[in-house]
């Protein structure tokens, strides 16, 4: 007993030393993340602002400042990813057995590659369309007058949004491989798939329909994507995770 609760004290103290040089990094490199934050901001209004002719407004002297100290953080973070993974990975590392580090690390990598991808997908096209579609409704009574902090706060928001929605061919795949759910099954139930993707759009996007539908209908197109690669596994309970 003794012996598991030192091996418990080992493990926590471990942890805590991992997530302290997280921390620490975090701090070292938010300086850079506050001087590339004007650039970051120049450049992303540049992208979504590229189809129309637009210049955002701020209407408090502390404004733009806090929209830079929120970008810097977010900055921060990316900078910072690298590191973080790599020091969590090597605290659970040793736990595991060969066939689950090698599960982990191919999920890890085709989920970073996913969450990029639906950022990007975010920003260069999403992002540029809501623009144009809130410009559509201007007219020679009402001119539009976008704040810069609420365009950066849905496009960082939304951005998030789209990183999580298109992880679900991963999900999808990894439930019928792993033998949580049978091909089957999934593929009987889209309608209910199709709903709770309508939901999770409405809950992670502002609430109007364009922007839910947006969101809702890639990530249905990726769920049939992960369904498409997971036929191998048709007609099987169980996959070994290797």
């Amino acid at each position: 007993m003794e012996q598991d609760d030192g091996s418990l004290i080992s493990h926590l103290e471990a942890l805590r030393e991992t997530l302290l040089k997280c921390i620490i990094a975090l701090c070292i490199v938010l300086p850079l993340g506050l001087y590339l934050a004007p650039k970051f901001l120049d450049w992303l209004t540049v992208v979504i602002t590229r189809n129309s002719s637009i210049a955002f407004n701020f209407f408090s002297p502390m404004e733009v400042f806090l929209i830079q100290i929120k970008t810097a953080m977010v900055l921060d973070f990316v900078i910072c990813f690298p590191y973080i993974i790599k020091k969590l990975w090597d605290f659970i590392l040793p736990a595991l057995y060969e066939h689950e580090k090698k599960f982990i690390k191919n999920i890890v990598l085709m989920s970073s590659f996913l969450f990029v991808a639906g950022v990007a997908f975010c920003v260069f096209l999403i992002m540029p369309m809501v623009i144009n579609f809130g410009m559509s409704f201007s007219s020679t009574n009402i001119n539009p007058m976008f704040g810069i902090s609420n365009v950066i706060n849905m496009t960082l928001w939304m951005s998030l949004a789209f990183g999580l929605m298109f992880q679900m061919p991963l999900i999808t795949i990894a439930l019928i491989k792993s033998g949580i759910i049978s091909y089957e099954s999934v593929s009987d139930k889209r309608p209910y798939v199709i709903v709770l993707i309508l939901i999770l759009a409405a809950i992670f996007t502002p609430p109007d329909v364009v922007s839910q539908l947006m969101l809702g209908i890639p990530t249905y197109l990726l769920f049939e994507a992960g369904l498409l690669f997971a036929r191998k596994y048709k007609g099987k309970d169980t996959a070994p995770l290797d």
